[in-house]
């Protein structure tokens, strides 16, 4: 890559959050050879808990971007089916939770495999109550739970730099484009208004927590 590289461009933003944004931006337009993780995601996963008369259930939920609803108490969002079940794997051997009662393996009357090398508390043969796990799962599926969009409208989400401004402006956590006070106001570019992986990623922390500069958008 160092060798053919001929040339280096750069941006300049007013603080860190509007970096990143551009950056996943730049990468979903212009596809660069060697940067595929920030690439466009045609459809996503997500996890989503279903209610039977036995108790809770994880089904996998595929969706397009533009069809995803942050508010519709969606867990994880995920690129393939098979790293949603590798994530639920992992809240699996760290909370001790039945993959048989999570639909990831079969199990027979002596239980799941877990049972047997003693990482399932046995709530597949009525060794625990469903109750009690499904409690765990839940408490295991907390750190990723969609956040719903908390504001009533879109938001600035305003950096500065000495006396330069850029206002991101965000809208059901979708990136709508960046406003500069050294343009003139005018825009790098706008997204395209669909809900996107790596921008929730970058915004989530900022907003729910707090530590960014928030102003609700005026409207014309």
């Amino acid at each position: 890559m160092v060798a053919q590289t001929r040339r280096v461009d750069f941006i300049e933003t007013a603080g860190e959050i509007g970096a990143l944004l551009l950056e996943a931006h730049l990468i979903k337009q212009q596809s660069p050879l060697f940067n595929v993780r920030l690439r466009r995601t045609r459809s996503l996963r997500s996890i989503r808990l279903h209610r039977s008369a036995a108790g809770l259930e994880p089904r996998f939920i595929d969706q397009k971007p533009n069809d995803i609803d942050p508010g519709e108490g969606l867990y994880g969002l995920f690129a393939s089916k098979h790293a949603a079940q590798e994530k639920l794997r992992e809240l699996a051997r760290t909370h001790a939770l039945c993959l048989a009662l999570l639909g990831l393996e079969k199990s027979s009357p002596r239980g799941c495999f877990g049972v047997q090398i003693r990482t399932c508390r046995g709530a597949c043969i009525g060794r625990e109550g469903r109750a009690a796990h499904d409690e765990r799962l839940l408490s295991a599926l907390t750190e990723t739970q969609i956040h719903a969009w908390p504001y009533p409208a879109a938001i600035d989400l305003v950096e500065t730099r000495d006396e330069w401004v850029q206002r991101h402006r965000i809208q059901q956590w979708r990136h709508l484009g960046t406003q500069c006070s050294r343009n003139q106001g005018a825009r790098f570019g706008s997204q395209p208004e669909a809900f996107d992986l790596d921008s929730y990623k970058i915004l989530v922390r900022p907003i729910m927590l707090g530590t960014a500069t928030i102003q609700i958008a005026a409207t014309s």
